[in-house]
């Protein structure tokens, strides 16, 4: 695994604009280098920040968005269509405004879809539709994202892979339902670090002052049971941005000043 680089932006709206032309570029690379990307997307305030900002990107027109396979880190374990859904959130502020190929793109399931309220049997779909998306260069039961896009709870919390709770244990299987989570609502799907570790450049994503501590933790060393944050990392690359707040508690040798 890769050891963690830290960029750090004067703000979240230079962070998100910063983070989408990154994004633009990478997914453009991969599809010149193999014909298509492949990207997985993550909400809440900053991953749906990263988004909106690429809407508005001028250079967004450089993806073809037909060539992208598109996957979620993890989902509220709720009917399609709930605006507390990933999903939902990134249709309205990107995917029904660029020409994706509907067939490439891969919600996790809902709770009101073929396994109904069972986010376990909902799970183990997902882990099925990634081993079948896998390919022998692959090397293991996911396909090798050209990104995999994380936000980071105060708890230090990444996708639903919440501090101590079973989820983050799991080393065998790569999509897991999260039952009794400590951030509404309870209920969830998440990949977990295993697949996590699949992509080949993790980018972790926090900006506020609220986020500043789990920023220290998980840069500090801590184990990845007690800071899920700390166990995301990408194959050939992972990548902390950060905000200004969110940079506040961490050592100013640990990220060079141009970043800033």
């Amino acid at each position: 695994m890769s050891a963690p680089q830290v960029v750090v932006h004067r703000d979240k709206e230079l962070m998100a604009k910063a983070a989408a032309a990154r994004l633009i570029t990478k997914i453009v690379d991969a599809q010149t280098a193999r014909g298509s990307a492949s990207v997985v997307l993550t909400g809440g305030r900053n991953g749906n920040g990263l988004l909106a900002a690429l809407a508005e990107a001028p250079a967004r027109d450089a993806v073809d968005w037909s060539r992208l396979d598109l996957w979620w880190g993890d989902e509220r374990f709720a009917p399609d269509g709930d605006p507390e859904r990933n999903h939902t959130q990134a249709r309205e502020v990107l995917l029904d405004s660029v020409p994706l190929d509907p067939a490439r793109v891969h919600p996790m399931p809902p709770s009101d879809g073929p396994y109904g309220n069972d986010a376990d049997a909902a799970a183990e779909a997902y882990a099925t539709a990634l081993a079948a998306a896998a390919g022998p260069e692959d090397h293991g039961p996911v396909p090798s994202f050209d990104v995999l896009l994380l936000g980071v709870g105060p708890d230090t919390h990444v996708a639903s892979l919440f501090p101590e709770l079973p989820a983050v244990y799991e080393t065998e299987r790569t999509v897991v339902g999260v039952h009794g989570a400590p951030k509404p609502p309870p209920t969830r799907t998440s990949l977990t670090l295993p697949a996590i570790r699949a992509a080949r450049e993790v980018w972790l994503l926090a900006a506020g002052e609220d986020k500043a501590n789990a920023a220290a933790i998980a840069l500090s060393g801590a184990g990845e049971v007690q800071a899920p944050a700390a166990g995301a990392r990408g194959r050939s690359r992972t990548l902390w941005l950060l905000d200004e707040a969110a940079a506040s508690q961490l050592p100013r040798d640990l990220y060079p000043p141009a970043s800033a």
